[in-house]
C-alpha cells in the first residue's frame, strides 16, 4: 500500500521510551503511517489542526494539558479524528469516561503489539475499540451497581480536579494551570469532597492513590 493511501497517525506521548515503541511497532506495518509526535498537549492539538491524519493515539497525563481536555478540543474543532486514549490507568476507572468525552478507544499501555495495530484500523475505520477486558467490565456491570465508586459521580473537570489535588497540587497551582479563578477551583474542591463524602485533602488522596487513579 503507498504511503498516501496509509492510516496517518499522530502520537502524543510524553514518554520518549512509549514514543520510540509505538513508531517501531507501526513501521512494522504495511498500512500505517506515524505523520507526527509530540510530548506536548497543545503541540497535539497544533499539529492535529496542520497534519492531515486519520487517528490520534494520545496519553491521558501529559505535563502540559491533560489529556481529557486535550481529547475533548480535538472532537470539537475535528470532529473526523479518532482519538485512542494510551494510558497507563487501568480501564475500569478510566475507559467508560474516555469513551464518553469523544475517544474512540482506549488502549492501556501494556497492550501487545497486535492489539495497538487492530486498535488502530478500526477507529481509522470509523469503527469504535473496545478491549476485551473493558467489554467484560461493562458486562459484568449491566446487573450490578458499582460499590465504592464515588469518582465516577464526578464531571471531567471535578475528575481532573480531583486527581490534580491528589497529586499534591495547591488550589492556586490548579487555578493557574487550568486558567481558572482560585474560587473556581475551591468550589470544585467542596463539591469533589461533598460527592465522594470525604472530609479533606487527605482522605482524598488516599482515596485517588488506592483506586489508581494517579500515579
Amino acid at each position: 500500500m503507498t504511503d498516501n493511501a496509509a492510516i496517518k497517525v499522530i502520537i502524543a506521548d510524553e514518554h520518549p521510551v512509549v514514543l520510540e515503541g509505538l513508531k517501531k511497532i507501526l513501521a512494522s506495518t504495511h498500512d500505517i503511517s506515524v505523520v507526527g509526535e509530540t510530548n506536548s498537549g497543545l503541540e497535539a492539538i497544533r499539529l492535529s489542526r496542520q497534519i492531515a491524519h486519520q487517528v490520534l493515539i494520545l496519553e491521558i497525563s501529559l505535563a502540559d494539558k491533560s489529556g481529557i481536555e486535550v481529547l475533548k478540543q480535538i472532537k470539537s474543532e475535528l470532529p473526523q479524528t479518532a482519538v485512542i486514549v494510551f494510558s497507563a490507568h487501568k480501564e475500569d476507572q478510566f475507559a467508560v469516561r474516555m469513551h464518553k468525552a469523544g475517544a474512540s478507544g482506549y488502549l492501556h499501555k501494556l497492550s501487545g503489539a497486535n492489539e495497538i495495530i487492530s486498535a488502530i484500523r478500526q477507529v481509522a475505520a470509523g469503527l469504535k475499540y473496545i478491549s476485551p477486558a473493558l467489554a467484560q467490565e461493562l458486562a459484568n456491570n449491566l446487573t450490578q451497581e458499582y460499590e465504592g465508586e464515588l469518582h465516577k459521580t464526578l464531571s471531567d473537570r471535578e475528575f481532573q480536579t480531583l486527581r490534580m489535588i491528589a497529586s499534591g497540587k495547591s488550589v492556586s497551582d490548579i487555578a493557574k494551570e487550568l486558567s481558572l479563578s482560585v474560587k473556581t477551583i475551591s468550589e470544585y474542591r467542596s463539591r469533589i469532597l461533598l460527592k465522594m463524602k470525604l472530609r479533606h485533602n487527605a482522605e482524598l488522596t488516599h482515596y485517588a492513590i488506592k483506586r489508581q487513579l494517579v500515579e
